[in-house]
């Protein structure tokens, strides 16, 4: 068996470990979906009238700040779910499985990639079901053609491929998993900081710089654009270049800590 075939059984093998994982164990993975859903209810029906009025266009207008804030929070759900990424690498690296797959004759990366590519796959179902219940309460999207809906699907794809590479570096860097979900934790609080809620021009005028170059709002706006016909700019390119740039360090991040001698 060459080595590329051996790489593939082993990263499917892995790939179907995690899986089980996350049906056996939902309870972690439901906490963080429950995250962004409960801010969504939240915005919408609490502060949805007041926050609409800063929007422009009128007086309060509940349907309008939906159709503004669910494209935040979908991106806000896969930086939720990653956490949970980083959580179950760390347990794995404290609780010796690793030390045990070390000694078995398999391949040395099918274990990370098995992580990422199962945390990829539950940020995409997370954004299904955030999404759907986004359009339970009145989200709709307005003229967006299906290659806007393909770009805006590869886009949610790639940036949950930069996040899990980051989020598995946290893991393998944390001591244990409550160590790793504090230090994944500003993959949450960083959508807190962008456009998500409110447009930058609401903002002080010394924090505009700081939420408008951050990962999370170039990526909104790009995903608000396409599914919402509104104008994306620069921010197309500062979106793809963001993820890009945190998958690549990510990735040599994770891979130099997981092939360090074992903790």
């Amino acid at each position: 068996m060459s080595s590329f075939s051996l790489a593939v059984r082993d990263s499917s093998t892995m790939l179907r470990r995690n899986l089980l994982h996350a049906r056996r164990y939902p309870s972690l993975t439901l906490n963080l979906l429950l995250t962004p859903i409960m801010l969504l209810l939240l915005f919408v029906y609490i502060f949805g009238d007041t926050m609409s009025v800063g929007l422009g266009g009128g007086g309060p207008d509940r349907a309008r700040y939906i159709a503004y804030i669910v494209p935040g929070l979908l991106l806000m759900t896969i930086g939720s779910t990653v956490v949970g990424t980083a959580v179950s690498v760390s347990n794995d690296m404290t609780e010796g499985i690793i030390a045990r797959f070390r000694t078995m004759a398999i391949h040395r990366g099918s274990v990370i990639i098995g992580h990422v590519i199962g945390s990829v796959l539950q940020a995409i179902v997370s954004v299904v079901l955030v999404g759907a219940v986004g359009v339970a309460i009145g989200f709709r999207s307005t003229g967006a053609t299906a290659l806007e809906w393909l770009a805006a699907f590869g886009l949610l794809v790639l940036f949950a491929l930069a996040l899990t590479w980051i989020a598995v570096g946290m893991g393998l860097v944390s001591p244990n998993a409550e160590a790793a979900s504090n230090n994944a934790m500003p993959l949450i609080l960083l959508p807190l900081l962008s456009s998500a809620f409110v447009p930058l021009d609401a903002m002080p005028g010394w924090f505009q710089p700081i939420a408008a170059y951050q990962p999370f709002t170039p990526a909104i706006e790009t995903l608000r654009g396409l599914l919402l016909g509104t104008e994306i700019g620069h921010n197309g390119w500062l979106a793809v270049g963001w993820c890009l740039g945190l998958a690549v360090l990510g990735y040599a991040w994770s891979t130099s800590k997981f092939n360090q001698d074992p903790r």
